[in-house]
C-alpha cells in the first residue's frame, strides 16, 4: 500500500520562500543593468527575502505554539475526565 503523506505547513512555506528567492535572483541577474545597479538590486532583494523569511518563520512558530497549547489544553481536559470517571467508578463499586 502506498502511504499518502501531505505536505506540512512549514514545508509549504519553506518551498514558497525558496521559490521566491530563486525567482527574485533570476529576475535581478537577467535584467539589463550595470554591475553596480545589479549589486544594489541583489542587496535590496536579499534584505526583502530575509525579512520575509523571518516573518514567515515567526508566523509558523506562533501557529505551532498555539497548536501545541490547544493540544495541551485538550489533553489536560481529557485527563481530568478520565480521573473523574475513575473516581466515579470507585465510589459506585464500593457502595
Amino acid at each position: 500500500m502506498s502511504e499518502n503523506r501531505g505536505s506540512s505547513v512549514p514545508d509549504i512555506i519553506f518551498s514558497f520562500l525558496i521559490g521566491s528567492v530563486v525567482g527574485a535572483a533570476l529576475g535581478v541577474l537577467f535584467a539589463p543593468a550595470s554591475g553596480r545597479e545589479t549589486r544594489e538590486k541583489i542587496k535590496d532583494t536579499a534584505e526583502k527575502v530575509k525579512d520575509g523569511v523571518i516573518e514567515g518563520y515567526d508566523t509558523v512558530m506562533d501557529r505551532t505554539r498555539e497548536g501545541f497549547g490547544r493540544v495541551k489544553d485538550l489533553m489536560e481536559e481529557k485527563k481530568e475526565r478520565v480521573k473523574a470517571a475513575y473516581r466515579g467508578s470507585d465510589t459506585t463499586e464500593a457502595g
